[in-house]
């Protein structure tokens, strides 16, 4: 459950399209801060439950569920889900009326913002692709990060409704500036989970108080986010939560590809990839990507 109020003078028509485990949080966020919510999920019985949870209404397409909206929200899985609830004849497309703004959560290649950015602007639409950092913490909290591409005044009227969710919402460009962002984002995760979890391991095999050694380090130049949030559970050898290993590596496949058409070398975040494959050969492709310290936990002293 959240603890994040937000005030809304104005109630608004909104969509939200896909009800995962960051859509589902979202979607409540808006419906708190009183605008009316019409959800659609491909599986229609997690839609009823959170109309169940939340009030608002479902629709059976997201055709249906766009029609009346001044905004539609959208937080799927990849490119094709992506195209699958905004294109044909029942996509949301083909419902919103002429001015509507629609925005994009899903984390995807920024050719497919581009490409549905030139779509939405031929049917007289807005589109601002809008990938997010922080996670399903983040989510439940209304503390999102938000990184935007997309026409300057969409942006200007999309903000305060995105801000129902997030603690930071900034536009870096044009359609698929959000998603290069997020990229950016990414690539710079990448190291610091897998220094973290070296960290860890060497620290363990040389027999220290882990907890410890966090809270020391933990106020000097080796801080950041991972290891205030993920060090202490990955002492613990807890998983069962957070940013799936199965998504980062869907992650990584767009910023190699990006990287592949830009010229950038990535190779720190190469290899990560080839952690994450292992820790997914062992099963554990619904894990938390700290569970990178699986992987040298399991691995034998070197004589």
């Amino acid at each position: 459950m959240s603890t994040k109020t937000t005030a809304n003078t104005t109630a608004t028509s909104v969509t939200f399209l896909g009800l995962g485990v960051m859509g589902d949080p979202m979607a409540g966020h808006l419906a708190r801060a009183g605008h009316r919510v019409t959800v659609y999920n491909r599986t229609a019985s997690k839609a009823h439950d959170w109309v169940r949870r939340n009030g608002g209404a479902s629709a059976p397409t997201p055709r249906e569920a766009a029609a009346n909206a001044a905004f539609v929200f959208c937080c799927v899985g990849n490119d094709d889900d992506l195209r699958a609830v905004t294109l044909g004849p029942d996509g949301a497309f083909a419902g919103m009326q002429p001015g509507t703004v629609f925005v994009d959560h899903t984390t995807t290649s920024a050719d497919v913002a581009r490409e549905l950015g030139a779509a939405a602007r031929q049917q007289g639409l807005w589109f601002i692709d809008a990938p997010v950092s922080g996670g399903q913490a983040g989510a439940q909290h209304g503390t999102l990060t938000v990184m935007c591409g997309g026409d300057a005044q969409a942006f200007e009227r999309a903000q305060p409704m995105i801000a129902a969710y997030a603690r930071a919402v900034t536009r870096l460009g044009d359609n698929g500036a959000g998603q290069l962002c997020k990229m950016v984002n990414q690539i710079a995760i990448a190291g610091v989970v897998q220094s973290l979890a070296e960290a860890l391991a060497f620290g363990e095999r040389a027999g220290l108080d882990l907890h410890t050694v966090l809270q020391v380090i933990g106020k000097g130049a080796a801080q950041s986010w991972q290891m205030d949030n993920r060090g202490p559970t990955m002492i613990e050898g807890r998983y069962d939560f957070g940013f799936a290993v199965d998504l980062m590596r869907k992650d990584f496949g767009l910023c190699l590809n990006e990287a592949r058409s830009n010229g950038a070398r990535l190779p720190v975040l190469a290899l990560v990839d080839q952690f994450y494959a292992d820790v997914q050969a062992a099963g554990g492709g619904r894990l938390d990507t700290s569970s990178l310290l699986l992987r040298l936990r399991d691995a034998k002293p070197r004589d």
